[in-house]
C-alpha cells in the first residue's frame, strides 16, 4: 500500500476509516427508522445527561466568574479615579491630606489583592475543573461508537443466522 503522508497514515487505513464511518452511520440509520434494535444503557445514559450538565453549568459559572472579574477591575478602576478626584479637590493645608491619601493607596492595595485572589483560587479552579471534560467527552463518543459497531456486528451475525442459506465461513467472520 501507498504510503500517504509523513504520519504513516496508508491508503489502506483511510478506507478503513471510511468503512467504519459507512457502517456507523448505516447502522445509526437503520436504528432511527426502527428497522434495527439499538443497545441501551439507561444508567450510564443518565451518567452522560449529568455529565453534560455539569459541563454547561461549570462553564456559564466560568463566563460569568470573568464578567465578575471584569466587573472588579472596572470597580477598581472607577475608584482610582474617585481618590484621583478627592485628592485635586483637596487643599494641601487642609487636615487629614496625607491620612486621605494613605486611605487611596490602601483601597487601591486593596482591589488589586481582591482581584488576584478571585483569579488565583477561583477562575484557575475553574479552568482546571473544565479542562478535564474534553477528554471525558472524547471517551463518552468514543464508547458509543463501540455500541454502534456492537449493534452492527450482532445485527450482521443475526441476519447471517436467520438466512435460509447459512455459509459457515461468514458465520465464523
Amino acid at each position: 500500500m501507498a504510503e500517504m503522508g509523513s504520519k504513516g497514515v496508508t491508503a489502506g487505513k483511510i478506507a478503513s476509516n471510511v468503512q467504519k464511518k459507512l457502517t456507523r452511520a448505516q447502522e445509526k440509520v437503520l436504528q432511527k427508522l426502527g428497522k434495527a434494535d439499538e443497545t441501551k444503557d439507561e444508567q450510564f445514559e443518565q451518567c452522560v445527561q449529568n455529565f453534560n450538565k455539569q459541563l454547561t453549568e461549570g462553564t456559564r459559572l466560568q463566563k460569568d466568574l470573568r464578567t465578575y472579574l471584569a466587573s472588579v477591575k472596572a470597580m477598581h478602576e472607577a475608584s482610582k479615579k474617585l481618590n484621583e478626584c478627592l485628592q485635586e479637590v483637596y487643599e494641601p493645608d487642609w487636615p487629614g491630606r496625607d491620612e486621605a491619601n494613605k486611605i487611596a493607596e490602601n483601597n487601591d492595595l486593596l482591589w488589586l489583592d481582591y482581584h488576584q485572589k478571585l483569579v488565583d483560587q477561583a477562575l484557575l479552579t475553574m479552568d482546571t475543573y473544565l479542562g478535564q471534560f474534553p477528554d471525558i467527552k472524547s471517551r463518552i463518543a468514543k464508547r458509543g461508537r463501540k455500541l454502534v459497531d456492537y449493534d452492527s456486528a450482532r445485527h450482521h451475525y443475526e441476519s447471517l443466522q436467520t438466512a435460509k442459506k447459512k455459509d459457515e465461513a461468514k458465520i465464523a467472520k
